[in-house]
């Protein structure tokens, strides 16, 4: 609700404000009185969204508001979202609503909310403002923001907002800026400012609550691990391939189409336990001749990641192992394994009470079982269906921990958080799926001996 003054008569007006409490990034972005906030989000996370809620809520506290991006469509979003909110105030002639210009003012007055097209500092030079909302910032000219931005802040130490999406090959829209990495590189300054003027915010689409998620996985299927890092997960081109512990994952080969899994292959199930955060990975063991659909390349024995589970809190141990006899009903599943080596084994008792029989991996080091996984990956022997958006995610964002002068260490920055890579190493140090290359280099040793 707002009043609007008209003639000595004071009128109370309805705006219909989108509400923004459970998606917590949002909330922050509206919230926010940082002088400068740069904002990093995936595609259909919210942004756009929550940067007409701040501008509106400027709008109505008094202050001239300018919105730019470079594209009419993105353009068109913000100001439906503007209109949606201040369409009743509009109607009682204290406020002006020009749908060609594309801006709503209070009459006689200098508040106004402004949204222009621009991605050339001349597009946005011979005003000012006292909030500057710059979206889509990757697409522009990076003089937008230091040749023509900031100077519209001067008459009135203004604030500015600053939304951008990492830049893929895929991405829509025609890039104008001289620097793809302009806006990386600026949200990377903002991180290590120490001033106090900068803030920084992060999410991914994956955070918004008003968006369909399993439309959301339908749609990530068919993007490539980079596309999905830079559109979804909202990260930089600043990330090193050496810094991904996947990094020998092959996209290209080992994504493919979901395939019926026979019933004569042999599975596995890996595990990751904890109340808050159980997860639980299905892997088939290729036998030859082929089923239909699967990749003619695919060999005896690579290992087909077909299920994932990660359902969240909640849950006893009697219904997770429900859900995986279901899960594998009609299949073999020759061995499960799952859990630290040394403290879980309670736990694995309990599953086996349950009826499910879970021992503990084969290897006892996390690094043996990481290098496991890492050589199976380089032969080319894991393949994952690509509608396990989940553990594809993982695979796309685990990183190495970095030293101070940006080295990989040993050490997964955040190992908490990818359980379903977890239960990819515990149930990949079995023995059947040891690679190749160390089966061979043993067996040379072994003749080498008799010799």
């Amino acid at each position: 609700m707002t009043t609007a003054t008209k003639e000595g008569e004071t009128l109370t007006v309805d705006v219909r404000m989108r509400y923004c409490e459970t998606h917590p990034n949002q909330k922050r972005l509206v919230e926010s009185t940082s002088k400068r906030l740069i904002v990093k989000a995936g595609r259909r996370g919210g942004k756009t969204v929550g940067a007409a809620i701040k501008a509106v809520n400027a709008f109505l506290a008094g202050k001239r508001v300018l919105y730019a991006t470079p594209t009419d469509e993105q353009k068109g979003k913000f100001w439906f979202e503007v209109k949606r909110a201040l369409g009743d105030l509009c109607q009682t002639n204290v406020y002006k609503l020009n749908e060609t210009e594309h801006y709503i003012e209070k009459v006689s007055t200098e508040n106004r909310l402004k949204a222009r097209t621009a991605w050339n500092p001349d597009m946005l030079r011979g005003d000012y403002t006292e909030l500057l909302i710059l979206d889509e910032y990757q697409l522009m000219n990076e003089k937008v923001w230091e040749d023509a931005g900031q100077p519209l802040l001067l008459d009135k130490n203004g604030d500015a907002v600053i939304i951008f999406t990492p830049p893929s090959l895929k991405m829509g829209g025609t890039n104008r800026s001289d620097d793809p990495r302009h806006a990386s590189k600026l949200f990377k300054a903002a991180l290590e400012d120490t001033t106090g003027l900068w803030e920084t915010i992060h999410f991914t689409s994956h955070d918004n609550p008003y968006i369909s998620h399993e439309a959301l996985q339908i749609i990530t299927q068919d993007m490539s691990l980079d596309s999905y890092r830079r559109e979804i997960m909202a990260q930089d081109d600043e990330i090193e391939t050496s810094w991904l512990v996947h990094s020998k994952f092959n996209e290209t080969l080992c994504k493919v189409k979901r395939f019926t899994i026979p019933l004569n292959w042999d599975v596995y199930s890996g595990h990751d336990f904890g109340s808050a955060n159980p997860a639980c990975l299905f892997i088939a063991r290729c036998k030859l001749p082929l089923p239909d659909g699967a990749p003619a390349y695919m060999r005896q024995g690579d290992m087909i990641i077909f299920r994932e589970y990660a359902p969240g809190p909640g849950y006893s141990m009697g219904q997770h192992v429900d859900r995986f006899k279901e899960i594998a009903k009609g299949y073999t599943v020759l061995r499960s394994r799952g859990g630290n080596l040394n403290s879980e084994d309670e736990i694995r008792q309990g599953y086996t009470v349950a009826g499910w029989t879970i021992l503990p991996p084969a290897l006892e080091k996390k690094n043996s079982q990481i290098d496991r996984m890492i050589a199976i990956e380089e032969g080319n022997k894991l393949y994952v269906l690509d509608d396990l958006w989940m553990v594809l995610s993982e695979i796309s964002n685990c990183m190495w921990k970095l030293d101070k002068e940006n080295r990989p260490t040993n050490e997964i920055d955040n190992g908490a958080r990818y359980h379903l890579s977890s239960c990819l190493r515990y149930i990949g140090s079995d023995r059947d799926f040891k690679p190749e290359i160390v089966s061979s280099i043993k067996q040379s040793v072994k003749q080498t001996y008799r010799m």
